[in-house]
């Protein structure tokens, strides 16, 4: 991908048990508890997101060395990340590495929002369409999510050339990362001069309301994986 040193891929966690119990899970003291990871119906939506990608690797020219999973801290994606590396490593035979990132973790809804109902959603899409600067009280704003998984993208930039990258991280976090990435790349390709790797101005560019705006268009369903683009 222009302006970028490696393949990218997203995948937002399989279904979850607050998904089935229609909980809001987003600080990282609950999102790490066991209790709160995959559900068995998740379990299988991440060995089918692993079976997909092994296949997308099958026409790429890189060597099994060279893939790499970096995922969100919290119990549901890291068993993500784990299933789908374990049907890698079938498939290549080699496993790939997992590093977690605190940048990629769930978007944090504010203290009157966690562990209550998945009903309360709507009073976040309501805030977020006002002005994604500002988020629920206590909570992060789209805007906080874009500065933190921008960062998280510099830093795999930083460490990675030449390799496929799969981040797997949470719904939110994940329209926001595709919504910033995204906008970030067409402002360097509208730029037209100087590097053509994409920076830290780039990024901090996107992250302005008309963009921000914008993301619930890359929107995932649990266990959906989806090229970066």
């Amino acid at each position: 991908m222009a302006g970028l040193k490696n393949k990218y891929y997203v995948l937002r966690h399989g279904r979850s048990i607050p998904n089935e119990e229609g909980l809001i899970v987003s600080l990282m003291s609950n999102g790490v508890l066991p209790m709160y990871g995959l559900a068995p119906s998740g379990v299988l939506q991440a060995k089918a997101a692993g079976m997909t990608l092994a296949k997308e690797l099958e026409g790429l020219c890189i060597s099994p060395d060279c893939v790499s999973i970096y995922a969100s801290p919290f119990s549901r994606t890291t068993q993500t990340a784990q299933a789908v590396a374990d049907v890698l490593e079938s498939s290549l035979g080699t496993k790939p590495s997992i590093q977690l990132m605190e940048e990629l973790r769930e978007r944090y809804f504010g203290p009157s929002l966690e562990l209550q109902s998945h009903e309360h959603y709507p009073e976040i899409w309501a805030i977020d369409a006002l002005d994604p600067m500002v988020g629920p009280e206590g909570g992060e704003s789209v805007a906080d999510v874009a500065h933190r998984v921008s960062q998280a993208i510099l830093s795999i930039e930083s460490e990675l050339e030449g390799c496929v990258v799969l981040i797997v991280s949470h719904g939110d976090t994940l329209q926001i990362l595709q919504t910033v990435v995204h906008a970030a790349l067409l402002n360097l390709a509208t730029m037209g001069c100087g590097s053509n790797t994409l920076s830290s101005t780039h990024l901090n560019g996107a992250i302005c309301t008309p963009v921000l705006s914008q993301h619930r268009n890359f929107a995932l369903l649990t266990g959906e994986l989806r090229q970066l683009t």
